[in-house]
């Protein structure tokens, strides 16, 4: 597949070590084009935009994230493929890659059971459905000429996917832990990029948000299947995630949460995007000032 003019290499070099993933600026009342500006400022050399990004809508979004900063690399985290046709999704990530050359990333995804319900669809053999849509994205939308597709990362938690992922840009684990990197990293091999999201608190009063947001996840079966490969329990995940879950999951306070992206970074990750929740259990943009300072050191890397 043609993963357009950015080298891994390159692609890894302008990310640097840390980024920002967050919910769609739209649910979030944010202006995007604000929103893109204040990461950048923040020192933040990414940021994932969740939510399915099931629409051309959402990738207007993501343009305003482009134009609102100078060279903030800008991904759906993820776009959800039960949403979209292969040609549809490839004209939408052409014209980013066109527009912002170097500054966009494909992010792919297969969802969850539940959600793909709501598009209408049955979920069945997730996997397969993924190696045919990429396949079919590897034709050129058909609109005047051929124009160059953007790196692909897929999301990835088990060892299928995350073999399929060493195929393109890389890989983009969710609601994971350092563990679960250390296991990535040789699925993958040395050169694809692995990028795995870490939700964190540095907000005193965010203690319920964050139940809240961990009790989402937990209602999903792909995660709680992953998180038991990890050593937790059906008593772990129960009634929206045991103490020890939810601490090892979404590292609360300064320390802790220096502790965690450090974790994914020396377990082999190469550019870790944290999401800091505030006290709805959502991305709390006005966070992005203590979270630079706390992993300060290692946006400088």
């Amino acid at each position: 597949m043609s993963v357009g003019m950015t080298t891994t290499d390159e692609l890894r070099s302008r990310l640097g070590r840390v980024g920002i993933w967050m919910g769609s600026p739209s649910a979030l009342g944010l202006d995007p084009a604000a929103a893109g500006r204040a990461i950048e400022d923040a020192g933040f050399t990414s940021v994932w935009v969740g939510g399915g990004n099931a629409r051309p809508e959402d990738f207007a979004t993501m343009r305003g994230l482009l134009s609102g900063s100078d060279r903030l690399v800008v991904a759906p985290g993820i776009a959800n493929i039960w949403a979209w046709e292969p040609a549809a999704i490839r004209a939408e990530a052409e014209r980013l890659e066109a527009d912002f050359p170097g500054r966009f990333i494909l992010g792919l995804g297969v969802s969850h059971a539940p959600l793909v319900a709501q598009l209408g669809h049955v979920y069945e053999k997730p996997y397969a459905k993924m190696e045919k849509f990429l396949d079919e994205l590897d034709h050129p939308a058909q609109h005047g000429g051929e124009r160059e597709l953007p790196p692909v990362v897929l999301a990835a938690l088990g060892p299928k996917m995350l073999r399929l992922s060493a195929r393109f840009a890389g890989a983009h684990p969710y609601f994971t832990t350092p563990e679960h990197t250390a296991v990535a990293r040789p699925i993958l091999g040395p050169e694809p990029l692995l990028i795995p999201e870490q939700a964190v608190s540095l907000d005193p009063a965010a203690a319920a948000g964050v139940r809240t947001y961990a009790a989402r996840y937990l209602r999903l079966p792909n995660y709680t299947q992953s998180l038991k490969n990890f050593g937790f329990t059906d008593e772990d995940i129960a009634d929206g995630g045991s103490d020890h879950l939810v601490n090892t999951i979404i590292p609360s306070g300064v320390a802790a949460v220096l502790s965690a992206v450090r974790g994914h970074l020396d377990a082999g990750a190469d550019h870790v995007v944290v999401q800091p929740l505030g006290a709805t259990g959502a991305f709390d943009i006005g966070q992005l000032g203590v979270l630079a300072d706390t992993v300060g050191g290692l946006l400088e890397d």
